[in-house]
């Protein structure tokens, strides 16, 4: 399945639009558009006097930053940071904000996030389409040169040592999404819904007043695992079900790569969801609670404070924080548990 296509069967689940929820037979004038930006299909949903106009500002800002964060694009900010040869690189503020938040979480989680791990992702295929099982040896020698510590960022000027590369694919989207919802505020629009291949960001209530409801898929399968009421907050979830390939024998590869031993993550977790105000923070944190597992990530959110989880064990268990459990419906026979201060 190709990933355009499965990102657009990811958006039929786990948009506000499924059969866990719908959300848009209402009345009031809506525009509605999709498109392909950063590898994925993205839909806009806009209410308002100036709705067509502030999703089409929309697109443009999502393409405009595709061309600055894209590793591949040989014109793209972070092209030219891989390509310096170790020598440094001035940079936009969106590529600094992207950069610098990615390193954030990456010191807050104990390394569980890492946007130096490119080789590493594309020696398993995850970049290119051909997928292999490396070998550890090989694994061993690309990272020792895979290191987020060794990224130096001031002000605008970024540096990297010579073979090193990044890759900002676990923080780019969140980015995306905030800066659309800025574009959205600006022309007036007061309420929407923006879709990021699987990342959401509401703008406000519904036009009815009611909070959106959101669908989280279930990583086992293509039903609906459960729905999130919410309004004004972005919801990411990173599940080992979006990119994987399987061996000869049957056994599955995911693609977020624990920086620890250069193999998938395997900790106990194949689903998490990060709900917060801001999508560059939750696509960042998403993606470390990931690697980290559900002790190290409890231990985390209970530390920062800011954010709310939901987690989903390989053996078909519910974790939820208590800050969004007056919200949340189990649309699953799981069970849940809910995680306390």
């Amino acid at each position: 399945m190709s990933k355009i296509i499965k990102a657009f069967a990811l958006l039929l689940t786990a948009l506000a639009v499924t059969a866990c929820g719908t959300d848009l037979n209402t009345a009031p004038p809506v525009y509605q558009t999709g498109f392909i930006s950063m590898d994925t299909y993205i839909s806009l949903t806009v209410y308002g006097e100036n709705r067509e106009s502030a999703a089409k500002s929309c697109q443009s800002e999502i393409e405009r930053l595709e061309e600055l964060l894209s590793a591949t694009d040989s014109d793209s900010e972070v092209y030219k940071i891989n390509s310096s040869e170790g020598m440094p690189v001035t940079v936009s503020d969106d590529t600094k904000a992207v950069i610098s938040q990615a390193l954030l979480t990456a010191e807050e989680s104990g390394g569980a996030l890492d946007i130096t791990l490119r080789p590493v992702v594309k020696e398993w295929g995850f970049t290119t389409g051909e997928y292999k099982v490396p070998d550890s040896a090989v694994l061993e020698k690309l990272l020792e040169k895979a290191d987020y510590k060794a990224v130096q960022l001031k002000e605008n000027i970024v540096s990297l040592p010579k073979d090193f590369q990044i890759d900002l694919g676990a923080v780019a989207k969140g980015y995306a999404g905030d800066k659309a919802i800025e574009k959205l505020k600006e022309r007036g629009i007061t309420s929407a819904l923006v879709n990021l291949g699987g990342n959401v960001q509401t703008l406000g209530a519904k036009p009815d007043g009611t909070s959106w409801n959101v669908a989280v898929k279930s990583p086992f399968d293509e039903s609906c695992l459960c729905v999130l009421r919410v309004q004004n907050k972005a919801i990411v979830t990173s599940g080992n079900y979006e990119r994987y390939f399987e061996d000869e024998n049957g056994k599955r590869y995911h693609h977020i790569i624990d920086p620890a031993d250069g193999f998938p993550a395997d900790n106990g977790i194949v689903s998490a969801t990060v709900i917060g105000d801001k999508g560059l923070t939750c696509d960042a944190l998403s993606t470390a609670i990931f690697v980290m597992g559900s002790d190290k990530a409890e231990k985390l959110w209970r530390e920062k404070g800011d954010f709310e989880m939901l987690l989903v064990t390989d053996d078909k268990k519910i974790l939820v924080t208590e800050g969004i459990l007056d919200s949340f419906s189990n649309s699953s026979n799981m069970e849940v548990t809910v995680i306390k201060k």
